[in-house]
């Protein structure tokens, strides 16, 4: 497959917008937060947690404390963004409803 076929084949991938929790394995504690595009959101969580970008909140001291290792990261909902309108306004409403849900520690 050469460049242009494999640039082809990324635009016409699906994109799914979704809900992803990151869960403390060690207290049970979750944060909860939604994206518009969930492909490879762990690295970017991750990413940010190793370089202490949540400053000054409970995640990134235990993240700090405990280390990757205590955390895992799962989708909880997700769904294609195609036909989606108004997606940040979605994403927003998606949040609070499943923050009133779960009521995440770390939130």
């Amino acid at each position: 497959m050469n460049h242009k076929e494999l640039i082809q084949q990324y635009k016409a991938t699906p994109t799914f917008y979704g809900v992803i929790q990151i869960k403390n394995n060690q207290s049970g504690k979750t944060f909860i937060d939604v994206t518009p595009n969930i492909h490879n959101r762990w690295g970017y969580y991750q990413t940010n947690l190793n370089g202490n970008f949540y400053h000054d909140t409970d995640l990134q001291e235990d993240w700090n404390r405990m280390g990757a290792a205590a955390f895992s990261y799962s989708v909880l909902w997700k769904k294609d963004t195609a036909g989606v309108d108004h997606l940040r306004q979605k994403l927003k409403e998606l949040k609070q409803e499943w923050l009133d849900k779960c009521q995440p520690d770390y939130n």
